[in-house]
């Protein structure tokens, strides 16, 4: 045996584990920085926002926090799995995940197995726990998506052949989510695809007019539904129907004025107190803004710009296409869904039900998310 060899090779191996590639790097630092801020937040915000509704309706005030921390716990799993493997071996399971992923919203509509709220049906129970699985096909559609386009280390794969799946795929996924209906993840999911494609080097004229062909068609389908229609006219002027569906945004804005610059305070919400549905989920954005303040509000704003900027950074440096585009298409899903959130809350867009990621109450888009968050960490660990 050749000790010197032998040697050499172990202290290779320890000097990789003391300091494992990009863990010193400010991208991500960043991005694990700004995911904590934003989960521990969303813990005690959840604990605050859901406590008065829990106490009232379960008995318990912890109900939504017990939940919260069990999928964190999950979520913290998951998310330690998909950022200690290889990204690059996710790869040859990216078609199974989207044929199941899309088998699972299939199912959601079936009146014996997906459960109905709201007038959507959008879940899938197990026992006492239901999830999304729309949830799971953001993940899918995006890993399918990098697999498609990323072609060899040095060329991508844009071709008319690629293109033909994109569309099937994305054509798919728009008419299953449509169907539950869900309008909001639709246009996630669009705008992630959209987003990939722009990465693999996709005429920007061509991207353009798939764009604008995708709004119309969204503001078509918004259109067609009598109650999406007064939503989406509800953001032009909520006092239409002030306790309608002008309701929630009137009540978010007052929550959000309340807080000023500081906030009432850790727990003194007064719009979690009947007035301001969905404030543990969907709006929960509006209490932070009321207990926390401007300050609290800009902290939460500041942590998604970080997970934008570090995100698009760690793509640009990926050391091939699939991880370039694994990192284009997850920075994309949790910076436009923020968007939308953040947007529906100030009273800027059409309220849609999209959960604020790591902040909402949320058990599989909490997993899910902490999943795809692993694999951007992944990514960014490996830059160059």
């Amino acid at each position: 045996m050749n000790t010197k060899t032998s040697t050499g090779k172990h202290k290779k191996i320890l000097s990789i584990s003391a300091n494992p590639p990009g863990f010193r790097s400010l991208r991500f630092v960043v991005l694990i920085t700004a995911m904590i801020i934003l989960i521990l937040l969303g813990v005690v915000m959840v604990l605050s926002a859901s406590s008065v509704n829990d106490l009232r309706i379960f008995g318990d005030t912890w109900h939504h926090l017990k939940r919260q921390v069990l999928w964190l716990l999950l979520g913290i799993l998951s998310m330690a799995v998909t950022i200690r493997i290889d990204y690059r071996k996710i790869r040859k399971f990216s078609i199974p995940l989207l044929l199941f992923s899309l088998a699972l919203c299939a199912l959601v509509l079936f009146p014996s197995v997906g459960i109905t709220a709201n007038g959507s049906a959008r879940w899938i129970g197990i026992g006492s726990f239901t999830f999304q699985p729309s949830e799971f096909l953001k993940l899918a559609i995006v890993i399918y998506l990098a697999d498609l386009f990323s072609g060899s280390k040095k060329k991508t794969n844009v071709t008319i052949t690629s293109i033909k799946k994109f569309l099937l795929v994305l054509g798919t996924a728009a008419a299953l989510l449509m169907l539950e209906p869900d309008l909001g993840t639709t246009a996630i999911i669009a705008a992630i695809s959209l987003t990939v494609l722009f990465f693999s080097g996709f005429r920007l004229r061509n991207l353009l007019v798939m764009g604008i062909s995708g709004v119309a068609l969204l503001f078509a389908a918004s259109y067609s539904s009598g109650y999406r229609r007064r939503r989406l006219l509800g953001v032009l002027d909520p006092w239409q129907d002030p306790t309608g569906t002008g309701w929630q945004a009137l009540q978010s804005a007052v929550a959000i004025s309340q807080g000023g610059v500081s906030g009432l305070g850790l727990g003194e919400s007064r719009a979690k107190w009947g007035f301001l549905p969905f404030s543990h989920t969907d709006f929960i954005f509006a209490i932070v803004a009321e207990e926390l303040g401007f300050i609290g509000a800009c902290l939460v704003i500041l942590a998604f710009l970080s997970i934008g900027l570090a995100g698009l950074a760690s793509a640009f440096k990926a050391p091939d296409n699939f991880g370039q585009l694994l990192a284009a298409g997850i920075t994309a899903w949790i910076s436009i869904q923020a968007f939308v959130n953040l947007g529906a809350v100030l009273g800027m867009l059409p309220i849609t039900g999209v959960p604020l990621p790591f902040v909402s109450s949320g058990g599989s888009s909490l997993v899910v998310t902490m999943a795809a968050f692993g694999i951007l960490l992944n990514v960014s660990r490996q830059t160059r």
